[in-house]
């Protein structure tokens, strides 16, 4: 079901695995039959690490939303509420529990907080008199989510807002906490490297964690040889600028929620349907993207003016494959056919899903409006004057973004973004956007600050930028960890090394791809996987500073 998850340098199967062996031991504790009770949004990041089939093999026989009120009728054992520890959705699982008639219908009842227990939300249970009312009250350590073969995510929502502007330090807690997970499950990682206040924060609450547990040696052999923590706040330009990815462009227009992208159902219906008065769909056509389709791999990362020509190459090839079957005479050659045909129909099947996306996209990409949005952002990007104007509709979110830190009045103050942008060569003119050499393809001309960043890393190194690194938001810092003398690694020769990249207050896919294409440099030295607090874009990035925060309780 996730083999594409061990595809890449580290197979990130093993912490899948970790975490799906956790779940399960949790479930059996409850013996007996089970209902859970979700939280709503946990149900999109679980199902990355465990499909419905796990969960019944265990018991679990009915899955319900947390919604006030009574608790839907279940002839099950055991009732289990899985939430994130929030103030307001204890209240309703208090109501929840307060509804249950426990003289008629006695049925065990358990919360399961992910990723964390918090006395505050116990509390709150106290406070409703409900918190003796369940047997077990356990912690489940969702803390980063294997999304793909080289990319986690904790998909914590509101981690930018809390880290940089309520200077609330949990989402840092949960990244300290995954990365030692991490390292319990693939070793020590002897060289960490960070950029900003957080990243700073994260490596002390690491060092602070592993004295803590100074008992136990890690015996691993260490997969990675860098981490480099990288404050979002270090590169605010990037999130705003318009991906030009395919995948980015995707997450853009539609928007990608834990892998899965809702698109109109007209440009997937049959042929034949909505001919001779037959209705078309009205169910938005949900599709998972992952590098687990052969298709979507070769071409997520591409610049999407190129995306055309593959799609057009793949058609001719899949026609051609399918013409072979008139060409099959023997039995043998029958049966060498038949058995490839379900490849070839599931290839097909891809190119039509992909070439109905790319139509539904070049509508937006050619549109005036897109357009000019694109001039402007590349007018700005190199430093050209322009005298276009926000307009008075405008104020307000600009207000907004000033008070959040995104935007400052220059006034006096001295502009360092042209010697940023020029010695680290954020702006290039000539950009290959069929067979590119740079890492400026995914945004048609502009190199994103933050994987230009990782790239001067590895060669020929940050002391080559100390200047520029200084006028960048907070400290850049290296620390060591050292390693038993029996886990140091000898590098075969042309082995790459490898990092990890943890962009704490999120990562867009158009920085991902820039990083994928860093990995696969031929004699770029290094493979990357890519960590964040959350998957993001400028417009979902924007509305997580606008939206009324819930408030964590920890």
């Amino acid at each position: 079901m996730a083999a594409h998850l061990s595809y890449g340098r580290v197979n990130l199967n093993v912490l899948r695995e970790a975490m799906r062996k956790e779940l399960r031991e949790f479930l059996d504790k409850c013996a007996g039959t089970k209902a859970i009770v979700w939280d709503e949004y946990l149900t999109g990041p679980f199902g990355l690490i465990a499909q419905y089939s796990l969960l019944k093999e265990h018991e679990v026989e009915k899955m319900f939303t947390l919604k006030a009120g009574r608790l839907p009728a279940a002839d099950v054992k055991n009732v289990i509420f899985f939430v994130r520890p929030r103030l307001e959705l204890m209240d309703i699982i208090a109501e929840n529990v307060l509804s249950e008639d426990r003289l008629r219908c006695p049925r065990d009842l358990h919360i399961l907080f992910v990723p964390r227990r918090s006395l505050l939300c116990e509390q709150r249970l106290k406070d409703q008199g409900v918190l003796g009312s369940f047997v077990y009250r356990e912690e489940y350590g969702l803390d980063l989510i294997p999304f793909d073969g080289d990319l986690l995510s904790m998909e914590s929502e509101t981690s930018f807002k809390e880290c940089y502007l309520e200077n609330d330090q949990t989402s840092l807690y949960h990244a300290a906490k995954g990365l030692m997970t991490l390292q319990a499950l693939y070793g020590t990682i002897p060289q960490i490297i960070g950029k900003g206040e957080c990243a700073r924060h994260v490596t002390n609450m690491m060092m602070r964690m592993k004295r803590e547990f100074t008992g136990s040696q890690n015996s691993i052999l260490p997969v990675f040889d860098t981490l480099l923590l990288l404050d979002r706040n270090v590169d605010l330009l990037t999130p705003l600028a318009t991906q030009l990815t395919y995948e980015g462009l995707i997450d853009e227009v539609y928007g990608i929620q834990n892998t899965h992208v809702k698109l109109p159902p007209e440009k997937f219906a049959p042929k034949k349907q909505g001919e001779g008065g037959k209705e078309l769909p009205t169910e938005p056509k949900k599709l998972q993207l992952n590098s687990a389709e052969e298709l979507y791999a070769e071409i997520r990362d591409k610049n999407f003016n190129a995306v055309g020509p593959v799609l057009s190459k793949k058609a001719k090839v899949i026609s051609a494959a399918f013409e072979e079957r008139h060409h099959a005479k023997t039995v043998g050659e029958i049966k060498q056919f038949v058995s490839q045909l379900p490849h070839m129909q599931a290839a097909r099947t891809s190119l039509a899903n992909h070439t109905s996306i790319a139509e539904l996209i070049k509508i937006i990409t050619t549109s005036e409006a897109f357009r000019d949005n694109l001039t402007v952002e590349q007018e700005f990007m190199p430093g050209i004057d322009t005298d276009k104007t926000y307009g008075y509709e405008n104020l307000l979110t600009l207000n907004n973004l000033e008070k959040a830190g995104l935007l400052k009045s220059q006034g006096n103050s001295r502009n360092n973004y042209p010697t940023i942008r020029k010695t680290l060569r954020l702006w290039v003119d000539e950009v290959n956007e069929q067979n590119p050499n740079d890492i400026s393809y995914v945004y048609s001309g502009y190199a994103p600050l933050s994987v230009r960043l990782a790239q001067l890393l590895a060669r020929p190194g940050w002391r080559s930028i100390e200047e520029v690194l200084k006028l960048l938001p907070g400290p850049h810092f290296e620390e060591r960890q050292p390693l038993h003398v029996g886990l140091l690694k000898k590098r075969q020769q042309g082995e790459n090394k490898v990092t990890l990249v943890f962009f704490l207050g999120g990562v867009t896919y158009a920085e991902i791809a820039a990083l994928r294409f860093l990995s696969q440099m031929e004699d770029g030295g290094t493979e990357y996987v890519i960590a964040t607090t959350k998957l993001m874009n400028g417009t979902s990035w924007i509305k997580s500073l606008m939206d009324k925060p819930e408030a964590p309780a920890f």
